[in-house]
């Protein structure tokens, strides 16, 4: 039989592959060169500048759900809960006061909250820590995610001039920024990030320009129950009149820039 076989094929004997080989031939692995471009295509998409945008977009987004979800301003009216206290209740809102603040709420009720929850000397401590925790990480999630993206818009005359200020005078400009309050503090965060502003000078102006306006709050929350005495409108005063010069100055550089 096998002579037969042998016969009909020329004289050779011919032996079919084994279907294990096909089958390893068929199912073979993409080849290295193709799985690493595509890899690398798959990095350069997910890394790129609007994608890094979008992912801080997201991240906001879902901090300011989380904020509407807890309404920390429930502090000023219900107090911190009593089963939290001393030096770990301080700690726990300094840290809560940095991480909503980069949800955009406004630091005017938590520097209250603070006075009325602790103090004058505490309150102020744990606010400021709150302040520049919030600022670092404003700072932090706007220079990795979104200064790619957002710097080739910066096309605009004011948006312009904003970013060769903060770029070229940085300590200078934040510290002004944060003395004469009107800019929102997470405006000025994202701001300063977008800029090229150094780390170190942002959260050093940061921490020096917020000590006279948070100072005033906390003192005004922490005599809000004596809305007569001599401290609580002295604390009004210095909130009142910084807010009054930080508008006329305001207007005046607006002027400025557009007669330039």
């Amino acid at each position: 039989m096998l002579d037969d076989a042998t016969t009909r094929s020329g004289g050779t004997a011919t032996a079919s592959p084994p279907a294990a080989a096909n089958e390893l031939a068929v199912t073979s692995p993409v080849p290295a060169p193709v799985a690493a471009g595509f890899a690398a295509r798959c990095g350069r998409a997910l890394l790129s500048p609007w994608s890094r945008l979008s992912v801080l977009l997201v991240l906001l987004a879902a901090a300011a759900a989380s904020v509407l979800l807890f309404e920390p301003h429930k502090l000023l009216a219900d107090g911190w809960p009593p089963q939290v206290g001393g030096p770990v209740a301080v700690v726990l809102f300094a840290v809560g006061y940095g991480l909503i603040t980069v949800a955009f709420v406004p630091r005017p009720l938590l520097n209250l909250a603070a006075g009325a929850l602790f103090g004058s000397a505490l309150g102020l401590g744990a606010a400021m820590a709150g302040t520049v925790i919030g600022a670092a990480i404003s700072f932090a999630l706007g220079r990795m995610l979104g200064q790619d993206a957002l710097r080739p818009l910066l096309r605009g005359r004011l948006l312009k001039a904003a970013d060769k200020q903060f770029s070229k005078h940085g300590f200078r400009s934040m510290l002004a920024v944060r003395l004469f309050p009107g800019v929102p503090f997470w405006a000025a965060n994202y701001a300063a990030a977008v800029s090229r502003m150094g780390y170190v000078p942002f959260l050093l102006a940061t921490a020096l320009g917020s000590i006279p306006n948070i100072g005033a709050y906390v003192v005004a929350g922490a005599r809000a129950s004596q809305p007569t005495s001599p401290v609580f409108l002295i604390a009004v005063a210095a909130i009142a009149l910084p807010a009054l010069a930080g508008a006329v100055v305001a207007w005046r550089k607006r002027h400025h820039l557009r007669r330039r």
